[in-house]
């Protein structure tokens, strides 16, 4: 098919997008005039979700990511940062940053099931910071906007995150309010035409480095739900100060930042939708959210398996290789069923979200699944790996770290459990 092929041929940074809404379309159609014979020939083997365009995207992605990203991971590791604009513009040329985002944005317009196949390919990148923060810019700070943006907001913002010319961050989390969204502190109260901002922000994926932020913030003295508004903030206004570079446990590919605003003044036109509905805007996306942080933990649970069985397959112990032994062997065996139990959940409520559903319950599950068989499956295999695994010079340790996030980051595990429990109608009535 001419989209397969295309995948073949493509050169990267060379052309705009290779994932073009005319390229899509006349690979659709060229769908339905293959013949038979060929068409078994040019696809992949058959998937319960994905079709040859996703396992296309996803095979240009792995070389962008081998190409551009792994040869360099070590080093930025060690640096505590990697060049967001760089990448990011690497990425927008190659249309990984608008998979479901309006094709006169510069999107493909695609559906969230493709944004899970590029989140799994992401998986490949040899840490989790990397592809944390490109699933910030992609489908945490920019849903909010092109879904309920203006025009104008989103020709400013919008289409240069999505060509990967404008780095974007989320201001939500503060010092008092991580999984608490409803108890932001920051402020923007009116004044004449523009709002005037007062607070801060904390654990701010690529806040050094951003662009411009998608700022939820309290604007009105009404109640929780209904008093935020989402507000787009250039992070070069007066008053936006980086109070810090957090030093982390984990992630440290990925410059995470508290920023803090004095007195910060910002057109009201750049509210995003309409003004009080901030809260359920952000609520909104955290399907899709949590539901890419699950298909990209995925990948990379499973190149930590496949990396611990070879390594110890060579590595002896009482004479044998240590994968000889009984208690290995069948561990792993137990890691990767749990690896395949989580990717059919994953697939089961993605199908079901394109096709309209409310997965709130089903995703919160999946995430809280994926936290946990993340920190049970690093412990599990860099105890294989002995003295090497206490070392920061092997993928496992590395991912030991990483992974770590996934239990706290976009809903605790306490949070996706009292979602769960709400589902269920089990938890205690006030």
């Amino acid at each position: 098919m001419a989209l397969y092929r295309g995948a073949l041929r493509m050169h990267f940074g060379a052309s705009r997008h290779f994932f073009t809404p005319a390229a899509l379309h006349q690979t659709r159609q060229s769908s339905e005039n293959v013949s038979s014979k060929s068409k078994a020939r040019a696809e992949p083997v058959d998937h319960v979700l994905y079709t040859q365009e996703h396992f296309a995207l996803k095979d240009s992605l792995r070389k962008l990511i081998d190409q551009e990203i792994n040869p360099y991971v070590d080093k930025w590791e060690e640096e505590g940062q990697f060049p967001a604009h760089k990448i990011f513009k690497i990425l927008g040329n190659a249309g990984f940053l608008g998979v479901t985002k309006p094709v006169e944005y510069g999107g493909l317009g695609l559906d969230f099931s493709y944004s899970v196949a590029v989140a799994e390919e992401l998986g490949n990148i040899n840490c989790g910071g990397i592809p944390m923060a490109i699933g910030v810019q992609s489908d945490m700070a920019t849903p909010a906007l092109a879904r309920f943006g203006s025009e104008e907001l989103k020709k400013e913002f919008l289409l240069p995150s999505i060509m990967g010319d404008k780095v974007a961050c989320l201001g939500v989390s503060e010092v008092g309010a991580g999984s608490d969204v409803a108890s932001i502190k920051t402020k923007a109260v009116r004044e004449g035409d523009d709002f005037v901002i007062n607070g801060g922000k904390m654990w701010t994926t690529t806040g050094t480095q951003a662009d411009w932020m998608c700022l939820l913030a309290n604007t009105s003295d009404g109640p929780p739900h209904r008093n935020k508004s989402l507000i787009c903030l250039p992070m070069n206004l007066p008053g936006i100060h980086i109070a810090r570079k957090i030093d982390k446990l984990g992630m440290r590919s990925s410059d995470t930042a508290e920023v803090s605003f004095e007195d910060v003044r910002v057109p009201c036109k750049n509210v995003i939708g309409q003004e009080g509905m901030g809260f359920t805007y952000q609520m909104l996306q955290f399907q899709e959210e949590r539901l890419w942080g699950v298909a990209n933990i995925l990948t990379m649970m499973e190149k930590v398996v496949q990396e611990t069985v070879n390594y110890t397959r060579q590595r002896k112990i009482f004479q044998q290789p240590v994968l000889y032994h009984q208690v290995v062997h069948f561990r792993l065996a137990e890691l990767q069923t749990e690896i395949e139990l989580l990717r059919s959940l994953l697939y089961r409520c993605t199908e079901m979200y394109i096709k309209g559903n409310d997965v709130t319950k089903l995703a919160s599950m999946a995430k809280l699944k994926a936290g946990r068989l993340a920190r049970e499956l690093g412990d599990s295999c860099l105890q294989y790996w002995g003295g090497m695994g206490f070392t920061s010079d092997v993928l496992v340790s590395r991912f030991y770290r990483d992974s770590r996030l996934m239990s706290i980051g976009a809903g605790a595990d306490e949070v996706m459990l009292s979602i769960i429990c709400k589902y269920m109608d089990t938890l205690p009535r006030k």
